[in-house]
């Protein structure tokens, strides 16, 4: 294993039964990188992760987590990892100390640093003020806060988080990045799934994952680059009914939701814009306002996996 790689596998692949839930995925993530694995919900993120944090044995491939073998050394890799699942792991009846003592013996926190690491779990989660607070009574963001913080109580060098902003409010899913960017900054490892487009931005590198196979990777800018079209910001009343008489018209090569709005793929803006406007004018559908944007990474995943389907489709026997 190259040892500028935290985390670096090849084919690895998990079947339940006939379905393939992770189709020989290939990657590897160098020290302190925060790494992102973005696909939609049963895309295979959670399934991969847990490969890889040694609590599901892979069917096929290889890797090694930390430079332990992922197919002989998972209770090792255990011990050198801190893992956040998509479920808070907390104990709701547990006070906010009382959690934090709890993991400390989980991960066999040195009893001499033990006061010191609680402190500093409070102080980052801003929960000190409610070290004695029933769990259960905290609000989503703080219940997120303090399980990343006892996740990465025995100070492990890579950090698995599965799904961590899920069903929490956008300023708590900010101020939750900003404390991943603090922890990649002090050198930790950082592997984080999400279907969360914009969130993205905030890794240093991706990878875009559908139907359990890989579709790309690289930096969040050179995916954008993979566009070479113009995209248009269409804004009409009825999108989903404007969504569907653009899909057979000819004028666009992919259309999708984005919003409240929609966002065509085109050759030409200019052109594409006038056309766009009087053909859904004509269909009783006036807009108000269509402009060129630059392409998020929401364009980007659709766009790539219009592309895999096709190829599918082509490959697919008749």
């Amino acid at each position: 294993m190259n040892t500028d790689h935290a985390v670096e596998v090849r084919d690895l692949t998990r079947r339940f039964g006939d379905f393939v839930a992770v189709d020989r995925v290939s990657l590897s993530v160098e020290a302190g990188q925060v790494f992102g694995f973005l696909g939609p919900n049963g895309a295979g993120k959670s399934t991969t992760i847990r490969m890889l944090c040694g609590l599901l044995l892979p069917s096929s491939g290889a890797g090694r987590v930390a430079g332990f073998d992922i197919m002989t050394e998972s209770e090792t890799i255990k011990r050198h990892i801190g893992y956040m699942s998509q479920k808070f792991s907390l104990y709701d009846d547990l006070s906010v100390e009382e959690n934090i003592d709890f993991f400390a013996g989980i991960y066999n926190v040195p009893r001499t640093r033990r006061r010191e690491r609680k402190d500093w779990v409070l102080d980052m989660a801003g929960l000190a003020d409610k070290r004695n607070s029933l769990t259960r009574s905290l609000a989503g963001g703080w219940k997120q806060r303090l399980a990343l913080g006892c996740a990465v109580l025995h100070e492990p060098p890579i950090l698995f988080l599965d799904e961590p902003t899920s069903g929490v409010d956008p300023l708590s899913r900010r101020q939750f990045w900003d404390l991943i960017a603090q922890m990649a900054q002090r050198g930790t490892t950082v592997f984080v799934t999400t279907h969360y487009m914009e969130e993205a931005e905030y890794c240093d590198e991706l990878v875009l994952i559908s139907r359990g196979r890989m579709i790309a990777k690289g930096k969040p800018a050179e995916l954008k680059s993979v566009i070479p079209e113009d995209i248009l910001e269409i804004r009409v009343e009825h999108p989903s009914e404007a969504l569907e008489q653009l899909e057979g018209s000819g004028l666009v090569k992919e259309v999708a939701l984005f919003g409240d709005t929609l966002h065509a793929v085109v050759e030409d803006a200019e052109a594409a814009s006038a056309a766009v406007g009087d053909f859904l004018a004509g269909r009783g559908l006036a807009t108000t306002g269509i402009t060129q944007v630059r392409p998020s990474m929401e364009d980007v995943f659709v766009s790539l996996v219009e592309l895999e389907d096709r190829r599918s489709m082509e490959g697919a026997p008749t």
